[in-house]
């Protein structure tokens, strides 16, 4: 079992940054590749942001790619998301998730969830 607990989210205005962390419980974080999600109100959950188990690979969707920029440090078990450039648009509630698959845009294939963290962008 991989628990995750993000942190880092909050309220702030249009073209301004936060970073968000996702702590994972256990050493076999290295065995996961990661990935950010995020939901806003009445809508499904989006894929934002994923890297590879080793962290050499990256992906991102298009609305935030240049903007968002997703790392790993193995040594703490944490995953980061810096968002840069935020726009209205971006307000959601971000998800941090493990997968043990490569197709790391497919909500379904992931297994572990953290409880999400608000952000909110103002206009």
């Amino acid at each position: 079992q991989v628990q995750l607990v993000e942190s880092g989210g909050g309220l702030v205005q249009t073209g301004g940054s936060l970073r968000l962390s996702c702590a994972a419980s256990r050493r076999t974080f290295s065995n996961y590749a990661m990935g950010w999600f995020r939901q806003a109100p009445g809508k499904e959950r989006e894929f934002v942001a994923a890297i590879s188990v080793i962290g050499g690979s990256t992906y991102y969707a298009d609305s935030v790619k240049g903007r968002f920029t997703i790392s790993r440090d193995s040594a703490k078990n944490t995953v980061y998301l810096q968002m840069n450039s935020l726009k209205p648009e971006d307000t959601a509630i971000y998800y941090c998730a493990a997968t043990s698959y490569s197709a790391y845009e497919e909500v379904r294939l992931y297994s572990y969830w953290g409880q999400g963290t608000q952000v909110t962008v103002s206009s």
